[in-house]
């Protein structure tokens, strides 16, 4: 497959530039640097919440992006961070309490490369079949549902597991406001950025009010100030376990929707329909996740962050995407650059983690709404409605040796639900 050579195109105000074209490398380098802090503060969070090593988890989505865009053949502009799909499933599978490293890592990287596997076979059917086939498996009603699940089932980690104190409860509570506030009252990169800006500012106040004032356990900068600026990151190897992987693996509909999702948008954005890349796409991801979990990262997955830049800049190079896996890949040889994440306070953590599983919730009602989803159809309203007492109630069905957790059932039950249930043509 052959890859763009890139036009040039001016850096004029207002000035289109396509997938195939790029602006004078000194501007498609700030471009990237602007589209790895749209991704940085999710790319993070996510391997925080799971007990992985951030640096390997920005490592890999360096490396996961340039391998989507070699299999894609440079025409698609997207960057791989991390998914948040995973979240709840790695903590059921490993049994991790939220804060420090994983213990029960390897089995957890195991089910991520099944996951990217499923991703990839799916790509390849795709390719042989075409799209017809996965857009009717998984209707918005279903992507809806289980998008909003993954959400709805972390709910309990930051109130139960990351507030031990009644000081902790209340920085939380900073947390989450603090986030907001950004949300609403700010414009530009800094609204963009609301997560990133949201913590800074709370681990600022968590400072003053812990180291300061007493008030709580106080922030720890030491071990930011021993870390080498550069050095290898903490590899892990996976360890494949068939109860984590039937449980982490249907985290691959989430993907698939995602990128789904991402051709759809980039396609509507820049006029040219990508449809025809879809399976390469599922391709590209698969592999990434499955490079990303045999190495010690997390799966990974178009972000919509990187959306909202192409949408804000009319920018849709490609060029600027292999500039910013580029930087990600040097940020993940930083060990200061990883101390530095892990020094954020739990209960900081705690907040963005109410917030981000909120969005997460969000986003799934979202997809409803963006596609005009019919809920004065029974079909509809029974997949929604069970999928979601599924996932929130974490529904668990046992095969002999096996455990299917909540989001596990929500997802293979929406797509078992639709298919029972919808009215077929003439009835």
């Amino acid at each position: 497959m052959s890859l763009p050579t890139w036009r040039v195109r001016s850096a004029q105000p207002g000035v289109v530039v396509a997938p195939d074209e790029r602006l004078p490398w000194p501007q498609t380098f700030a471009m990237g640097v602007q589209h790895v802090i749209a991704m940085f503060g999710a790319t993070v969070l996510a391997p925080l919440l799971m007990g992985f090593d951030p640096n390997v988890a920005i490592l890999m989505s360096g490396i996961g992006t340039l391998i989507f865009f070699v299999v894609v053949g440079g025409k698609v502009p997207s960057y791989l961070g991390s998914s948040f799909a995973f979240i709840g499933v790695v903590i059921a599978a490993s049994g991790y309490g939220g804060h420090g490293p994983n213990a029960n890592l390897g089995a957890a990287l195991g089910g991520i490369v099944a996951c990217g596997a499923v991703v990839l076979l799916i790509g390849l059917a795709v390719t042989a079949a075409g799209t017809a086939w996965i857009e009717s498996l998984m209707p918005p009603v279903v992507t809806g549902a289980v998008v909003a699940v993954i959400g709805l089932n972390l709910a309990g980690v930051p109130i139960k597991n990351m507030a031990p104190t009644p000081f902790d409860a209340w920085m939380q509570a900073v947390t989450f406001l603090s986030v907001g506030v950004v949300a609403v009252y700010t414009r530009g990169m800094t609204q963009r950025l609301l997560i990133l800006v949201g913590l800074l500012v709370a681990s600022v106040i968590y400072a003053v009010l812990a180291n300061g004032l007493g008030l709580g356990k106080p922030l720890d900068l030491s071990g930011v100030a021993a870390a080498a600026w550069f050095g290898l990151p903490g590899f892990a190897t996976p360890v494949f376990q068939a109860d984590a992987m039937l449980l982490i693996a249907p985290v691959a509909v989430i993907l698939a929707a995602e990128n789904l999702g991402h051709l759809k948008a980039v396609g509507a954005m820049t006029g040219k329909p990508l449809d025809a890349l879809m399976g390469r796409a599922f391709i590209g991801d698969g592999l990434a996740t499955m490079v990303s979990g045999a190495s010690g990262g997390t799966g990974v997955t178009t972000y919509a962050e990187n959306i909202g830049v192409m949408a804000a800049t009319k920018i849709y190079s490609t060029a600027m995407f292999v500039v910013a896996a580029l930087i990600a890949i040097v940020l993940g040889f930083s060990p200061k650059f990883g101390a530095l994440i892990q020094a954020i306070p739990l209960a900081v953590m705690g907040g963005v983690s109410i917030v981000v599983f909120g969005l997460i919730a969000v986003a799934g009602a979202k997809i409803w709404v963006d596609n005009r989803v019919d809920f004065g159809d029974n079909t509809n309203l029974i997949v929604a409605a069970v999928t979601l007492i599924l996932g929130t109630g974490d529904y668990t069905l046992k095969f002999g040796g096996l455990t299917l957790g909540g989001i596990g059932t929500a997802t293979f039950g929406a797509i078992a639900l639709h298919a029972l249930l919808r009215r077929r043509p003439g009835r």
